[in-house]
């Protein structure tokens, strides 16, 4: 059989020896048990609140008991060792139990809560929860919770440090199912701290106060070395009023040297010679008093015509 084959098959197994304790050892306060397999065989140690009633008159119930788990669960040579609660209030299984009987005798579901929870604190335990589900006043099922103190739900300490316990309780409705959660006095949870008033605490070097500004400035400079620089002249005029000269040839020519603009052709102008131009002012005055000739013709016409048609 594989391992985890194996596993299941042991929690299958204390699951009904637990159940099994529960139905046969109910009157006499069955509160939890630990099952340990030795070489020697299976021991197991039973808590309950009357150990008197799980031995039995002259040990007559518990080796009925022990013959009892050979027959059904097959285990070799069971050993029990039967423990004494010593705060049954403080024990999950024992309370579930009592609260689960209480309900069934006719005790209401919140007068019940309330004093079982009670005295679950007044024990001293530093916290606890009770759950009851199921048909707790009618009909429908539902859910009431009673919480005192300190509770953890999830993680290792709820593993670890939490003692729960289940009952049930059947009443003419259906059944009522019991839930019960306890952290023991003296517990140490991982977010537990103490303070020690007598403790010695070595004393701590104080580091130096920062300068301020206001000291560093009162504080004397210190000596800037010499550098060797080149030597400049500095004009004494204003600069907005100097103008280099080279600079301002420089830009004039720039600008008549500059090149045309893109899409634009240069194209060169001959400049006309002074014959040339005496040339033209002839030939223009000749074509000015051709024009004025031709007017004072024209005037003289007019005045003959108009003369003409006077005298018809």
């Amino acid at each position: 059989m594989a391992d985890e084959h194996q596993f299941i098959e042991d929690g299958l197994q204390r699951s009904q020896i637990d159940e099994f304790f529960a139905d046969e050892l109910g009157r006499a306060g069955y509160g939890g048990m630990e099952v340990a397999k030795t070489p020697m065989g299976t021991q197991i140690v039973l808590k309950a609140e009357k150990p008197g009633m799980v031995i039995g008159k002259g040990g007559k119930n518990i080796r009925k008991v022990t013959k009892a788990l050979e027959n059904r669960f097959n285990l070799d040579d069971p050993q029990i060792d039967v423990q004494e609660v010593d705060e049954p209030d403080l024990n999950a299984r024992i309370v579930a139990d009592r609260l689960a009987n209480a309900l069934e005798r006719g005790w209401y579901f919140r007068k019940a809560g309330h004093t079982t929870i009670d005295r679950i604190m007044d024990a001293g335990a530093l916290g606890a929860e009770i759950v009851l589900a199921g048909k707790v006043t009618g009909a429908r099922s539902r859910v009431e919770k009673f919480n005192r103190g300190y509770i953890k739900h999830n993680g290792e300490p709820a593993q670890t440090i939490v003692d729960e316990g289940q009952g049930v309780a059947v009443m003419k409705l259906g059944t009522i199912g019991v839930n019960v959660k306890i952290i023991p006095p003296g517990a140490k949870l991982p977010d537990d701290f103490e303070i020690d008033d007598e403790a010695e605490v070595e004393p701590v070097e104080q580091a130096a106060e920062t300068e301020g500004v206001e000291d560093l400035l009162e504080d004397e400079p210190e000596e800037v070395p010499d550098v060797e620089q080149e030597d400049v002249e500095v004009p004494d005029e204003d600069p907005s009023e100097v103008i280099d000269e080279e600079i301002v040839e420089e830009v004039v020519e720039a600008t008549d040297e500059a090149p045309a603009t893109e899409g634009e052709e240069e194209v060169e102008v001959d400049e006309p010679d002074e014959e040339e131009l005496d040339e033209l002012d002839e030939d223009v005055e000749e074509e000015a008093e051709n024009l004025v000739a031709e007017m004072e013709e024209a005037d003289e016409g007019d005045a003959d015509a108009d003369e003409e048609e006077t005298e018809e």
